[in-house]
């Protein structure tokens, strides 16, 4: 098991409807190629969640009982976006779209005797505040949408104690090449990592 005080794990997702190249998992990748900088005494681990509900919740309950990482953050494509959002806040209930299996949790629940919303520890708004990206609008949001990205948030900020952020990115290639997509989970994550008080030495990349 890795130490929580030296992981962080960051998912992208797999293909779904007309996205066969999901944007999510595209940045992801470039972000395992750059790393987290050379400053940063953490080990990256980068996962690909696949686009169904019940596949999320084991891998997700997985992610924070094999790993207990430091800091999750799960990267989402919003289809019509333009700008990368920050999602604030995961919410239990209004899961109604099916997944690429057709199914969808029963009630539109995403744990049955939660808390309607969980918060993330993460200022969103401070982190879009702080960093600055080339050609990048970054920018808060409070509502992740209701489908897979926002149900694997609700789930991870539960078993993480809010040590988690879902960040939304553009399609491809409508708006920026997945290298800058990349660069700018970079940048974001840093800042994140920042807010939770990670030490900085020397990277280390492992990719799953």
């Amino acid at each position: 098991m890795v130490s929580q005080s030296s992981c962080v794990v960051v998912t992208g997702f797999g293909p779904f409807r007309q996205h066969l190249v999901n944007s999510s998992w595209e940045a992801v990748k470039e972000l395992s190629k750059l790393g987290l900088g050379t400053d940063m005494d953490v080990q990256l681990r980068t996962l690909q969640l696949p686009v169904d509900y019940r596949e999320v919740k084991q891998r997700v309950t997985r992610i924070w009982k094999d790993f207990q990482p430091q800091l999750a953050v799960h990267v989402g494509v919003h289809t019509s976006a333009k700008a990368i959002f920050l999602e604030q806040c995961g919410r239990n209930h209004g899961y109604q779209d099916g997944n690429i299996r057709g199914f969808r949790p029963e009630g539109g629940v995403c744990l049955p005797g939660g808390p309607e919303v969980i918060v993330s520890r993460v200022s969103m708004k401070a982190v879009c505040k702080r960093v600055a990206i080339e050609d990048v609008e970054v920018t808060f949001s409070g509502d992740a949408g209701r489908y897979i990205c926002d149900y694997a948030y609700y789930l991870s900020l539960h078993h993480g104690n809010g040590h988690v952020a879902l960040i939304h990115v553009p399609p491809l290639p409508h708006w920026f090449p997945a290298s800058l997509l990349g660069k700018a989970l970079q940048v974001i994550i840093q800042e994140m990592l920042e807010q939770v008080g990670k030490p900085k030495l020397k990277a280390r990349i492992a990719e799953n």
